[in-house]
């Protein structure tokens, strides 16, 4: 009797692992245990599905990508596309991951840079490197959008000698306004679902505080304001707050104003953006004895580390994974048609996750 086959692994912990291995060459047992958060078993009955399918291969003590007979993985023969995000750690792992599992199959190799997104001198510092020394033949990158400066950095983008995918960005450039190519969540979009399921739970009231230091702000604000006027809901009073980073010296006497505003105009929901701002948020109101969702109801926005707060946020997750990976197939393919194929603007639609903090309002529960 033939033993039968084992399951497939489940495609999310597939993505990770290979992902992790592209960006670390080799990992260890340990390691993808660790990161996934898995027994050591389950990695290892992986590791042999993986290894049986020729996807990996193992060494001594972990695993590495199959190597070629010049020794190089197969991607390194690949033309490489430079990529350029604010940041590695929070929001653009997995913008990162996706565009990494989407390389192989679009033909690529990622080459990837970070940068200070209000830096506009390094973000350019950063492309220029990847371009002349790196030798790649697009660029997926997060500019800086807002200012003249910006303005000039975004006509030099365009003005290079190679395809250019903004991620997460949206603008035009020159004096008719044309779109530049780009792949981004529909912010605004995002923020009117968080709108309507607080007022479907019978928020009448619904505030709006972020940090004034995310370029995803604007959008997240105009989904907020034009959902509330469309629903007919109270606006005017309603807190509408910009603040300072939530590591701010100023962060806690702002949460204090806000807490205070909410009270004063008997607002009973917050849209928060983001995530660490709402979860500072919440640890405030218990500090002050202002349960959640008793007396306050909030949703997050962002979904990084939304789930983890005690209680777990109900959050708008942005599709992180498929914006990286459909920056990378737009370019791609502007890459193999640069003359012929017309500008292209993606928009993903984001997600409501809902779990603890976004319960009926008072009036509704009593």
């Amino acid at each position: 009797m033939t033993e039968p086959e084992p399951p497939p692994l489940p495609v999310e912990r597939r993505e990770r692992l290979l992902a992790d291995l592209r960006t670390r060459g080799t990992l260890r047992v340990s390691d993808i245990a660790r990161t996934l958060g898995v027994t050591a078993v389950t990695v290892r009955r992986d590791i042999a599905q993986l290894a049986d399918e020729g996807v990996i291969e193992r060494v001594h003590g972990g695993i590495r990508l199959p190597r070629t007979v010049d020794g190089q993985s197969p991607e390194a023969n690949l033309p490489a596309v430079g990529m350029v995000v604010p940041s590695l750690d929070y929001y653009w792992p997995e913008i990162i991951r996706g565009a990494r599992d989407a390389a192989p199959d679009a033909g690529v190799r990622i080459m990837l840079r970070g940068s200070s997104y209000h830096d506009i001198a390094d973000v350019r510092r950063q492309a220029s490197w990847l371009l002349e020394s790196a030798g790649i033949q697009g660029l997926l990158i997060a500019p800086p959008i807002t200012g003249d400066e910006a303005s000039e950095l975004v006509a030099w983008l365009v003005g290079l000698p190679i395809p250019v995918v903004l991620v997460e960005r949206a603008t035009t450039v020159g004096p008719y306004h044309e779109h530049v190519e780009s792949v981004s969540t529909d912010h605004a979009f995002g923020a009117s679902l968080a709108v309507r399921h607080l007022a479907a739970e019978g928020h009448r009231r619904i505030g709006f505080l972020a940090s004034a230091t995310s370029p995803h702000t604007p959008a997240v604000r105009r989904g907020w304001r034009e959902t509330v006027a469309q629903l007919g809901l109270e606006l005017a009073g309603t807190p509408d707050v910009s603040s300072p980073d939530y590591r701010d010296p100023r962060w806690n006497d702002e949460l204090d104003r806000a807490l205070a505003a909410c009270a004063a105009t008997a607002t009973t929901a917050l849209l928060v953006h983001s995530d660490r701002e709402a979860i500072s948020l919440v640890a405030r109101c218990e500090e002050r004895r202002i349960a959640v969702p008793g007396d306050l109801a909030v949703v997050a926005y962002d979904d990084e580390v939304a789930g983890l707060a005690n209680p777990a946020l109900s959050a708008i997750r942005p599709a992180k994974h498929a914006i990286g990976e459909t920056a990378v197939q737009l370019l791609a393919k502007r890459i193999q048609h640069p003359d012929t194929r017309p500008v292209h603007r993606v928009l993903i639609s984001p997600q409501l996750i809902i779990r603890d903090t976004s319960s009926p309002s008072p009036s509704r529960r009593s």
